[in-house]
């Protein structure tokens, strides 16, 4: 298109001498179209700025949603293996517990045995010790009636037993402590 334009110029520029080729109709159609070619090439160059701010937008653009899908797609990566981490963190930590409650309801029962079993001792206890300090009472009893009518022969033996008694009775205590 441009080649016709410019053929129809040099033809009009041959002929331009005359005033009458001047007023024809085909000087004016290559006047409008050497106007038209000055017009389309204004347009092509404004064409052209625009088109080279959006293709260098567009490769700017393009290069940083490119890095922003690698960096979300790492980011996912990272979270992805954190999850199943955690989730396996989760479950191993599930497990502990579970098995720490049957742990602790297994202590709680031994406790509360214990705990039975010691004041079933403790009751065994304080009841021997109450036999116990009744009969050393009553030998204490016995011993002074006995030195009161019989003099110090049976006194002595009295002692002895006494002391056997209690030396039993002590051992037993000592064992239950």
């Amino acid at each position: 298109m441009r080649v016709l334009a410019y053929a129809l110029c040099a033809a009009a520029a041959a002929g331009a001498d005359d005033a009458e080729t001047k007023n024809r109709p085909v000087t004016k159609v290559i006047n409008l179209l050497k106007d038209m070619v000055k017009q389309l090439e204004k347009e092509a160059e404004e064409d052209e700025e625009v088109y080279n701010k959006v293709a260098c937008w567009c490769q700017t653009n393009d290069k940083e949603k490119t890095k922003s899908i690698a960096d979300a797609e790492g980011r996912i990566d990272r979270l992805v293996n954190k999850i199943e981490e955690e989730t396996a963190s989760s479950s191993r930590l599930n497990t502990e517990i579970k098995n720490l409650e049957v742990e602790v309801e297994k202590n709680q029962k031994a406790l509360d045995q214990a705990t039975a079993n010691r004041k079933k001792e403790l009751a065994e206890f304080n009841e021997d010790e109450k036999d116990t300090l009744q009969s050393i009472s009553a030998l204490k009893s016995a011993v002074t009636v006995l030195s009161k009518h019989n003099g110090g022969a049976a006194l002595l033996d009295m002692q002895a037993a006494l002391r056997s008694t209690m030396h039993t009775h002590a051992a037993k205590v000592g064992d239950m402590l």
